[in-house]
């Protein structure tokens, strides 16, 4: 395996989308000596869909794959199933090992979005955690202490509130820095809420006397509410969505997070992302920026074509106020509107639906509807059902 040996690639590699690297000067002296490293990037399967919150570090794992570095995936089914608080106000529950495996069945598929999976090794860690003893655990447990755990800043905060923190979050971080050792990790990529975990990797990896790997944290992406982007709040834009949505969620954005997606979540030049900077301070409309963006991240996860037809929609849509000429349809007969919610996808589940319908975000024939038991019959030119300002379906 070869390694492209480029100052100004390797610098851009440890610059694009990164907050912290740890240590930066010594990686940048392996990765410009030809030593071919193995970067490793592990996601928990907690929801069944990658958002490109997610992408920020497959993208890095991308960047290493593209120099010719080995990159490793490892997907959480044994860690995901224990549950990791490193971002969360609270205890997150243990997750039952069925619905864990209900979530990761398209996982490897949806990264390949973004990475070359042929050329990845992938692990599940259950491969090796599940067959830890207590004597192992507590050799690994004895690397850190108590103090070292609760200072991090979320369980501080709990602690001080008087929050409960199970014991069973302390062994996280030892699961995780454990992965580091058993697939000999060079390089970590995460999150600056995984900063603990990846150096526990490190001091795992010391004890095992392996050589400690360097660490790179990328910023968490906001969502489309300005918060961070997560599952358990719904405001993702999933690496799955249809074109029309995911082009709709990015124009959906506030106008401030344009030069930080196009950073991030997108490999467009930085000169070209310099270029949109510059535009938007020199009064250009954030709209149409906005539009570039939206039309690179649908044509990254679909096709140029589907994001030129996705813009043009949006435009007809918004632009235009026409409702669009292709939408999906469905013959359903006489359905109440929470079953075509449901039944056409608009919503996932049954509570979904009411909040939608709570919400005046349900249209029948352009008018709201407030009442979950409204039926909807069907009618030989069929009924258009529409869901917020950009889902659409066409009912019979």
């Amino acid at each position: 395996m070869s390694v492209k040996i480029d100052p100004k690639a390797v610098d851009e590699v440890l610059s694009r989308g990164v907050d912290e690297v740890i240590v930066k000067e010594k990686l940048r002296e392996r990765m410009l000596s030809g030593e071919v490293l193995r970067i490793k990037l592990g996601i928990d399967p907690t929801s069944p869909n990658l958002h490109i919150g997610r992408s920020v570090p497959l993208l890095k794992l991308r960047d290493f794959q593209e120099l010719g570095h080995q990159i490793v995936l490892i997907v959480g089914d044994f860690t995901g199933v224990i549950g990791d608080t490193s971002d969360k106000e609270s205890e997150r529950p243990m997750l039952e090992k069925e619905k864990v495996e209900e979530n990761l069945k398209n996982y490897v598929a949806q990264a390949g979005k973004i990475i070359d999976i042929e050329k990845c090794e992938v692990h599940r860690n259950s491969e090796w955690l599940g067959k830890l003893g207590y004597g192992e655990i507590g050799v690994q447990a004895d690397q850190f202490s108590l103090a070292e755990f609760i200072s991090r800043e979320n369980i501080r905060r709990r602690l001080d509130a008087g929050t409960r923190v199970s014991l069973r979050e302390l062994l996280y971080p030892l699961m995780q820095g454990y992965d580091s050792v058993e697939i000999k990790a060079d390089v970590e990529i995460g999150g600056t809420d995984q900063r603990f975990n990846l150096l526990a990797g490190r001091n795992l990896q010391e004890y095992y006397k392996q050589r400690p790997q360097n660490i790179i944290m990328n910023p968490l992406i906001e969502g489309t509410d300005g918060r961070k982007m997560s599952s358990s709040w719904g405001n993702t834009i999933n690496l799955t969505a249809e074109p029309d949505d995911m082009f709709g969620k990015v124009m959906s954005i506030s106008d401030d997070l344009i030069i930080r997606y196009f950073t991030f979540v997108t490999r467009i030049s930085m000169d070209k992302v310099k270029g949109y900077e510059e535009n938007l301070r020199s009064g250009t409309n954030p709209r149409d920026v906005k539009a570039d963006l939206a039309f690179e991240i649908v044509k990254m996860y679909h096709s140029e074509e589907s994001a030129t037809q996705a813009r043009e929609n949006f435009d007809k849509l918004f632009k235009d106020k026409e409702i669009p000429d292709d939408m999906p349809e469905f013959h359903l007969g006489s359905k109440n509107i929470l079953d075509v919610l449901i039944e056409t996808k608009l919503a996932t589940s049954k509570g979904e639906a009411r909040r939608l319908v709570d919400g005046g975000g349900v249209k029948v024939a352009g008018e709201v509807v407030s009442d979950y038991g409204f039926m909807i019959e069907p009618t030989v030119e069929g009924t258009i059902v529409q869901k917020g300002k950009r889902g659409f379906v066409k009912v019979f």
